[in-house]
């Protein structure tokens, strides 16, 4: 087990640059974060997390972390968030642990050159893809679940053999100081580091020029993140906030969907990226579907959510101000309503008389606040949700296959589930990423390990076999070209093109 460096200042200098247009340009950026990035280029340059063994270890390491420390993370996510035991353990600790461990299964396997179709003259080569590590990544995490947006993350840097530096949001400072203590203690200090820099920080830090950058959090951090990597062509990953709607046919049990609906948009309080953002229901279900929700939250809470150890708070007066703001601007409160700037707490929330012109509908919410609207059919529904902007998920509650099969097929968004709300971002096995305005690339599982590698085309040929090669050598001849096209073109099964040597 590594020791931990000591603890140093925040500290900063300038940095001299010249703009485009050759005048002398001050910017600043953290002093602690350019040594650390040095210190990570040289781990990667000696190839510390190149083999599969050190992968393999640091991995393990995660796992035993978040182990033997359960207690540190309830307690420091109590404290930003509120959060309930049981939402850390489920949301954040065990969702982690799944992917180390998913990635400590099948890293052999992943690690392997992955064949590919070749045509008749490349028959006797080797054609293969080899995934190489990109080198230092900067993975920064979101404040709604701060151990699984910055570990998840990382988990995937690891198993592909980067190294990486990680920023915890600002905003939930007690989880962010408890990764800062805890990961040199367990990981490489060579190769792995936490930084605890400003959201208004992140810019200058990300032209800094990493390998890779990872991207949690909201859509207006996100745009400045990418303009910032643009400046150095770095390539990003954003996951995304955005608005995600969840059809509920006359066709389902009201009951279930209620209990599913109300356990996603208000776990965490409601401060989620994946949680349904607004129900589109037929007028004539809404009645059911609003007193379902209602006996869901008294069954949920009780009749005072305040005083319930299961339900959070908004992680800042910043967060709390703008939910309740949107609350009474928007529709009129059927549920709920209740807050309490002292104590962060905004009251379970469901909206009614919704249009798509309010406030609630035009912005992102993180917040336990669900509107209600209604329509006429499904086919309106899919009209009014591809007149949004592509979600992060969409979400569907139907007996009917035909209606989900509509909903999956004709609308778009980064994920799609049907029945059940939010599980679809927890499967290791799928990868979960924006699309659009919801952001771009994919994490989880294989897919993470992908994000952060490079496939290198490779192509093994030996120097005998000149007698067939020598066609493709000048001077060209008819007879030569005839025989090159029919040994260079895929057959018609695999849809191919003429590949010329």
């Amino acid at each position: 087990m590594n020791s931990p460096p000591s603890p140093s200042p925040s500290r900063w200098f300038k940095v001299l640059r010249r703009t485009r247009l050759g005048e002398p340009c001050l910017r600043t950026y953290p002093l602690e974060c350019v040594d650390l990035l040095r210190r990570a280029r040289a781990a990667f340059r000696a190839r510390q997390t190149l083999k599969e063994t050190s992968r393999v270890a640091q991995l393990g390491a995660v796992v035993r972390m978040l182990e033997e420390h359960e207690c540190d993370f309830v307690q420091a996510l109590g404290k930003d968030l509120h959060k309930p035991h049981f939402e850390t353990v489920m949301s954040e600790l065990i969702l982690v642990k799944n992917e180390a461990l998913y990635a400590i299964n099948n890293l052999k396997k992943w690690m392997q050159p992955q064949p590919v179709e070749k045509n008749l003259s490349t028959t006797l080569d080797d054609c293969c893809l080899v995934s190489e590590p990109v080198g230092v990544v900067l993975i920064v995490g979101g404040w709604c679940c701060p151990v699984q947006m910055c570990l998840v993350p990382l988990v995937g840097a690891i198993a592909a053999g980067n190294c990486a530096i990680i920023n915890p949001s600002e905003w939930t400072a007690n989880t962010a100081e408890l990764l800062h203590r805890l990961i040199p203690l367990y990981l490489n200090n060579e190769c792995f580091h936490v930084i605890l820099a400003l959201k208004n920080d992140l810019p200058d830090i990300v032209e800094l020029k990493f390998d890779h950058v990872f991207f949690t959090g909201a859509r207006e951090d996100g745009s400045r993140i990418a303009q910032a990597a643009a400046r150095t062509l770095t390539p990003v990953t954003l996951v995304l906030g955005s608005k995600n709607p969840c059809y509920v046919d006359q066709q389902c049990d009201i009951v279930t969907t209620a209990q599913r609906i109300a356990w996603a948009r208000f776990h965490n309080a409601g401060q989620s990226l994946v949680a349904p953002d607004y129900v589109l229901c037929h007028k004539d279900i809404q009645v059911r579907l609003i007193q379902a929700l209602k006996c869901c939250l008294m069954q949920f809470f009780g009749p005072d959510p305040k005083e319930s150890r299961s339900f959070g708070r908004m992680v800042n007066v910043d967060i709390f101000n703008k939910t309740k703001d949107v609350l009474w601007k928007s529709g009129k409160v059927t549920v709920g309503g209740q807050a309490i700037e002292a104590e962060k707490y905004i009251a379970p929330t469901i909206l009614t008389d919704v249009v798509d012109t309010d406030i609630v509908m035009q912005q992102d919410i993180y917040g336990p606040v669900l509107p209600v609207l209604t329509v006429q059919n499904v086919d309106e529904a899919v009209a009014f949700i591809n007149k949004q902007e592509k979600s992060l998920c969409v979400y569907a509650y139907s007996n009917n296959s035909q209606v989900i099969s509509q909903l999956m097929n004709e609308t778009y968004s980064g994920s799609f589930c049907a029945n059940d709300c939010v599980l679809q971002s927890l499967m290791v096995t799928l990868p979960f990423g924006g699309v659009g305005a919801s952001g771009t690339g994919s994490h989880h599982g294989r897919y993470s390990f992908d994000t952060f590698s490079h496939k290198k085309s490779c192509l093994l040929r030996s120097q005998r076999f000149e007698c067939v090669t020598y066609l493709r050598y000048p001077p060209y001849e008819e007879r030569n070209l005839s025989l090159m096209a029919w040994a260079s073109t895929l057959s018609q099964r695999s849809q191919g093109w003429c590949q010329i040597l």
